[in-house]
């Protein structure tokens, strides 16, 4: 099995515990990142990951997050790949998703993902045959359902 975490999931940790819905995204968040480094999922990233990750005001947060993807991923989609991305992702936001966000979901769809997974409530109502966008708490409940994790 296959994931991308889109750049909301990777800094899901890092925003205010104190709303209840926040704190479960990053505790299933936490344990993806767990069944990533034990191998028993793949990790897909981007160029468009990896830029917008490289915009983050805070030093701490941009490089432990560039530390696990780099150290974790077994698919990267490089900008070598941004002309096949860009004809999924302009497919994609002719359905209203944001440009930034639809390059994303392309580069999952590119990397042969099975899942994307993100926090971002206007993005999980986009809905394809190609990939299965889902919110991390629901990734674990179908984690758990599916598999002897």
């Amino acid at each position: 099995m296959r994931i991308y975490l889109d750049n909301c999931c990777y800094n899901r940790p890092y925003d205010d515990q104190m709303q209840l819905r926040i704190s479960l995204e990053t505790q299933a968040k936490l344990f993806v990142q767990d069944l990533i480094r034990n191998n028993q999922i793949e990790l897909a990233a981007s160029y468009m990951l990896m830029y917008e990750n490289e915009q983050n005001p805070y030093e701490m947060k941009k490089y432990a997050i560039r530390n696990f993807v780099q150290d974790n991923t077994s698919v990267y989609i490089g900008y070598d790949k941004s002309e096949e991305v860009s004809v999924i992702a302009s497919q994609i936001a002719a359905t209203g998703i944001k440009a930034k966000d639809a390059i994303h979901v392309a580069s999952a769809i590119l990397a042969a993902c099975d899942y994307f997974l993100t926090t971002d409530i206007r993005l999980l109502k986009y809905q394809s045959k190609r990939i299965s966008l889902l919110n991390p708490v629901d990734f674990i409940q179908y984690w758990e359902e599916h598999t002897d994790g």
